[in-house]
């Protein structure tokens, strides 16, 4: 398995390099998609220079934070969406030959992977923790790099759980639309601006806040004033991030032994 994830990145990074334009317009894209967001968190937190005591400095470095567990996501494990569509197709009962695991055989899939997103989540959540002032030390050192990919294993859990429904399902577009714009759209605020249904979904139920808000907190040295949780709780973001995987994946089995085909 080792062997074939390497060679899927070396062909990725040869199309990448063959089609540079392509890379080119796509990170152009990103940056204008961000971009737009970020405008429009600066507009929104000009009328409104604080929420709860979190300034545009402090939403810029907890967007940053987010966006790069949500681009990493992107890059490794995006494929995983396609399950739906493999499923209608009847493209899906392939992986099911193979000798290689199933879900491995989705997440390397061959395309072409641009990792615009990931390059320009790096650079942005470094001018934001410069921004934002927050300190650098061992401690950020160590644990960033982890929340960043137990953001990203949060992404991948969840996704990879609505990906299964579709074994019962086939269409999930609309769940899928909701979970995303729930995602891109509450997680650009800290979570206290919200009611507390609002904030126990996104803490427990579906926890995007472990991504950035939790993790924000501690290194902004704030007051966890949403659910008066110890601000720590956002180191523990690569260990929610591996739980929800563990219980995506185990449902994803599950989906599999009852897995019966589209009949097409």
């Amino acid at each position: 398995m080792l062997g074939a994830y390497a060679q899927y990145w070396r062909i990725n990074l040869l199309t990448m390099l063959e089609y540079r334009a392509n890379f080119i317009m796509w990170f152009v894209f990103t940056i204008v998609y961000h971009g737009v967001a970020l405008g429009a968190l600066f507009v929104t937190m000009e009328r409104f220079p604080s929420m709860n005591g979190w300034n545009f400095r402090d939403v810029f470095f907890l967007y940053a934070l987010w966006m790069c567990g949500h681009e990493l996501h992107n890059t490794l494990f995006f494929t995983v969406v396609s399950v739906p569509e493999y499923v209608r197709e009847g493209r899906f009962d392939r992986f099911l030959v193979r000798p290689l695991d199933t879900l491995f055989q989705v997440l390397t899939v061959p395309q072409q992977i641009v990792p615009d997103g990931l390059i320009l989540g790096i650079a942005t959540l470094a001018v934001a923790t410069h921004v934002a002032g927050v300190r650098v030390d061992w401690v950020f050192a160590l644990f960033v790099p982890a929340i960043v990919f137990g953001g990203a294993l949060i992404d991948l859990g969840i996704s990879l759980a609505i990906a299964t429904c579709s074994f019962w399902l086939v269409r999930v577009d609309t769940l899928r639309w909701v979970v995303m714009s729930l995602e891109q759209d509450f997680t650009r605020y800290p979570i206290s601006i919200y009611g507390r249904g609002v904030q126990v979904v996104l803490a427990f139920v579906l926890p995007f806040a472990f991504m950035n808000y939790f993790p924000a907190t501690y290194f902004l040295q704030k007051a966890e004033t949403g659910l008066h949780l110890n601000p720590a709780v956002g180191l523990l973001t690569p260990a929610i991030g591996l739980a929800w995987l563990g219980a995506a994946y185990a449902f994803w089995i599950f989906g599999l032994r009852h897995y019966q085909g589209t009949g097409s």
